[in-house]
């Protein structure tokens, strides 16, 4: 089992800064890719930002130049930085996780979301 454990979120004005941070635990033997999604109400869940093993990076067209994903590896954590945030940033963020564990076995592993809150 690999659990994630989000923390971060609250209540920013717009233009400022929140960084939200995603610790995922278990029998990890290896990361693979891990993302931030985020839903806003009534809307569907959408890719945020995407880091994959290598360092590769892609983010989705309205968070370009002011997200930045980063990942620290000693401790399987994953972080989202947000700078210069605006009122359509407001939706829970989810962490996202893939790999394989001890076991030989692959997991895909959600954190529980957190709150981001930006108004105006």
């Amino acid at each position: 089992q690999v659990q994630c454990v989000e923390s971060g979120g609250g209540l920013v004005q717009a233009g400022g800064s929140l960084r939200l941070s995603c610790a995922a635990s278990g029998r990890i033997l290896s990361i693979n890719a891990m993302h931030w999604y985020r839903q806003a109400p009534g809307k569907q869940r959408e890719l945020v930002a995407r880091l994959r093993s290598g360092g590769w990076t892609n983010y989705a067209d309205s968070v370009k130049g002011r997200f930045t994903i980063s990942r620290d590896n000693a401790k399987n954590t994953v972080l989202l930085q947000m700078n210069s945030l605006k009122p359509e940033d407001t939706a829970v963020y989810y962490c996202n996780v893939q790999g394989v564990t001890s076991y030989a076995t692959e997991f895909d592993s959600w954190g529980q979301g957190t709150q981001v809150t930006v108004s105006a």
